[in-house]
């Protein structure tokens, strides 16, 4: 007999009816409360489309998006969340390749969303009757559309299984990242799994209670933080940079219990700022879309160090492989191979293991990308991340670059990482990202794109001799001052515009 999916809202109402759910503005909603809603968007949506059916849901971090979300999940449909700021061509892009049926956005949307939802979303076809169907936890629950650094966006196939068994492995940790009696701030858009199951589908799993913040602005976050006694921050590099550059941070953000910080790194200097201001450490989350998101963590191993992704979840497999397959590092233990050095890479430590990629099992991962399942998972459930880490002396992950992103000078790889955290640590520089230019005499250089900061600014020139004391000849970057960097809704450079 087939498992049936978890319904972590209908649990959460069972065990906390009267405690709040959700808080927007002045507007707050109890377990109870959210339980009956959820209920009746699940039954309106069953009206509307049949099992298995994609609804695209175009909403910001609402209610309205919470209460759709696990409606379409209750009723046996697929919820594709979009970003309210895409583009006319992107949200056509999505609607169309995910064959959503139905499209659930603000009454008044933009015109772009009203234009694709005229010529994309069959207006006549056969609905339900309302009556809801038995949903398997293998069941797919959600299409999420990744970033598209290499092409086109891909909707990443998870199921309700990969999303609860997330929150399992993460159940494991002790002492707990989030538990029943905390409040978290949900900021991170739920369009993005990080937003969305670690953030909002964590406040679900433990019937906790979460406040919305519908775009970030550090002022207004901080106030929240304060106002609503919030115990756990859930946030991106460029939130924690923005708080702690903020007047009276530290007394705002002093009730926090947790911080949990992922998407993107995290510059040592923006950690050493908030320890500073708190007496507390961000855990350093890292994972991916098709992994629900979580894999790795610092509150697995040491909460207070910086420059590490910590170790797997419980429950998670993780192993480094160089290129010709050869296990370099499993779980903590390193392998014995002839040919570790084969990567020939030098930012490992010395009394580390050589960076490797990053392969993983567990139940969390996806089950490929729509429609057919292409690059999922392989028969024996491991799945390549495409990122690459080295493991230092204490036995913690380092996250070094994306192997796409490498860039090869005269056949010896540059991580455009290394540069950027050589840059990073500079006390007058803001932001850093770096990438390969073709260069006729060495193949590809190192170029990098810099946001100063302070009065003086930094020069081209100091910074290249910061550099120059720090890398080696063949990594230096050429410098190039702008005023900022192009990014995501959740902060990641986005180099494919650099």
């Amino acid at each position: 007999m087939e498992e049936p999916a978890r319904d972590p809202v209908a649990e959460a109402a069972g065990r906390h009816p009267d405690r709040p759910a959700l808080i927007a503005g002045d507007a707050v909603l109890t377990w109870a409360e959210m339980d009956s809603r959820v209920s009746a968007a699940a039954h309106w949506t069953a009206a509307r489309t049949a099992p298995g059916d994609r609804v695209a849901l175009v909403l910001g971090n609402t209610v309205d998006f919470a209460v759709a979300y696990f409606g379409v999940l209750r009723s046996g449909r697929v919820a594709v969340p979009l970003n309210p700021g895409y583009t006319a061509m992107e949200i056509d892009h999505a609607v169309q390749d995910s064959g959503a049926v139905l499209i659930v956005g603000e009454p008044a949307g933009p015109p772009r969303l009203r234009l694709v939802t005229a010529a994309r979303v069959p207006m006549e076809r056969e609905a339900g009757d309302g009556t809801l169907p038995e949903v398997k936890a293998a069941d797919l629950a959600v299409l999420l559309y990744t970033s598209g650094t290499s092409g086109r966006p891909k909707g990443a196939m998870l199921t309700h299984a990969a999303l609860a068994a997330n929150h399992d492995q993460l159940d494991r940790i002790e002492p707990p990242v989030v538990g029943p009696d905390d409040v978290v701030l949900l900021a991170v858009p739920f369009f993005h799994a990080y937003g969305l199951n670690t953030g909002l589908g964590t406040v679900a799993h433990h019937g906790a209670t979460g406040v919305l913040a519908e775009r970030f602005e550090p002022a207004a976050t901080l106030d929240l933080i304060g106002r609503h006694g919030i115990t756990v921050a859930v946030g991106v590099p460029g939130m924690y940079q923005a708080w702690t550059s903020a007047p009276g941070a530290g007394e705002a953000l002093s009730g926090l219990r947790t911080a949990v910080c992922g998407a993107a790194p995290l510059a040592r200097g923006v950690a050493a700022r908030f320890r500073e201001l708190t007496g507390r450490s961000i855990l350093i989350g890292y994972g991916l879309t098709e992994t629900a998101p979580v894999l790795t963590t610092t509150a697995v191993s040491r909460r207070d160090k910086s420059g590490s992704i910590g170790r797997p979840l419980p429950g998670v497999e993780l192993t480094l492989r160089s290129r010709s397959g050869a296990e370099l590092w499993r779980d903590g233990t390193a392998a014995v191979e002839d040919d570790l050095a084969e990567l020939d890479v030098d930012v490992a430590a010395s009394d580390g293991t050589d960076p490797g990629e990053i392969v993983v099992r567990g139940p969390n991962l996806f089950r490929g990308y729509w429609p057919d399942g292409s690059g999922g998972p392989d028969p024996d459930g491991w799945w390549p991340t495409g990122d690459v880490a080295y493991a230092d002396a204490d036995g913690d992950l380092v996250l070094v670059d994306r192997i796409g992103e490498l860039i090869l000078v005269n056949g010896f790889n540059v991580y455009p990482a290394e540069i950027e955290r050589v840059l990073d640590g500079h006390p007058r520089v803001s932001a850093a990202a770096v990438v390969g230019l073709p260069d006729p005499e060495t193949g590809e250089r190192p170029h990098a794109y810099v946001v100063p900061a302070g009065d003086p600014p930094p020069s081209v020139a100091e910074l290249q001799v910061w550099c120059a004391a720090r890398l080696a000849r063949f990594k230096q970057p050429g410098i190039e001052l702008v005023a900022e960097l192009p990014r995501s809704p959740i902060g990641k450079v986005r180099k494919g515009e650099l």
